[in-house]
């Protein structure tokens, strides 16, 4: 008996159990601490361990997760509240000033112009507003919280990592859910398809040259298939589908794209 528990007290030490979940702010700091090892295994370096020791829990993005109400609306009510007619007038234009950029794109990528334009009036206004909530702390936070944990786990690591890359830091600004730049990468995607289109040797999701050519490069390794229709029940709508899991903003991002591309 002696020497089973103390065969016992040898294991248990390396089956360290991680730190639990939260759902408020009280253990948050504890369990970055934990988080701090798991990410350093993933192969987060120095600067990205650095940036998670300075997070804070970001009380407002978890307000805005507890309250997503959008997403409910009818079609017509979400194209109505969301702006479409505006994002397709303003995407008409901005494809026919630079139609060679999207053109370009499309040859290189195989997804219209349309599509795009659609997903960047509808993630940013364009450029317009690309979030006010800190990246890192926000996916962190989200990490922590019980609710998604394990959704967002991965995507708090690729922060670390993009800190890590040089892509953000912990100042970066995006939306309360930890995305980031003209379209709104989460941080784990924008690690995995995020493409240098400038060729300045950075990717940087706040330039619209490189935030478009990731969003089609996720595009395409989605499945996306060059000449196909992406209406709902056409093959390319499955594509879209990865791209946001909300229906209405599915059925919102072809129709509009359609429109732009009429």
């Amino acid at each position: 008996m002696f020497r089973l528990a103390l065969l016992f007290a040898l294991i248990l030490p390396t089956l360290a159990i991680a730190a639990p979940c939260g759902d408020t702010s009280a253990d948050f700091e504890a369990w970055k601490k934990d988080f701090a090892k798991q990410a350093k295994r993933a192969g987060v370096k120095k600067k990205g361990l650095q940036a998670l020791a300075q997070t804070t829990y970001a009380t407002r993005t978890i307000a805005a997760d507890r309250n997503q109400k959008s997403f409910k609306y009818s079609l017509d009510k979400f194209m109505q509240v969301r702006g479409a007619d505006t994002i397709v007038a303003q995407g008409r234009r901005r494809k026919a000033r630079n139609p060679q950029f999207y053109a370009a794109l499309e040859r290189q990528y195989g997804v219209p112009a349309g599509v795009l334009i659609a997903i960047h009036g509808m993630e940013t206004g364009f450029g317009g507003f690309m979030g006010d909530s800190q990246v890192v702390s926000a996916i962190t936070t989200l990490a922590y919280d019980c609710r998604r944990s394990e959704f967002f786990i991965p995507h708090a690591i690729g922060a670390l990592k993009l800190v890590d890359q040089g892509s953000i830091t912990t100042a970066t600004r995006g939306a309360k859910h930890g995305e980031l730049g003209h379209t709104q990468f989460l941080p784990g995607n924008a690690l995995n398809y995020g493409v240098d289109a400038t060729g300045d040797g950075k990717v940087d999701f706040y330039n619209m040259t490189d935030a478009l050519a990731s969003t089609a490069n996720f595009l395409r390794k989605k499945g996306w298939k060059p000449g196909r229709g992406y209406q709902q029940g056409q093959p390319n709508f499955a594509v879209i589908q990865q791209w946001n899991a909300a229906t209405v903003y599915q059925q919102s991002i072809a129709i509009m794209a359609a429109r732009i591309d009429g």
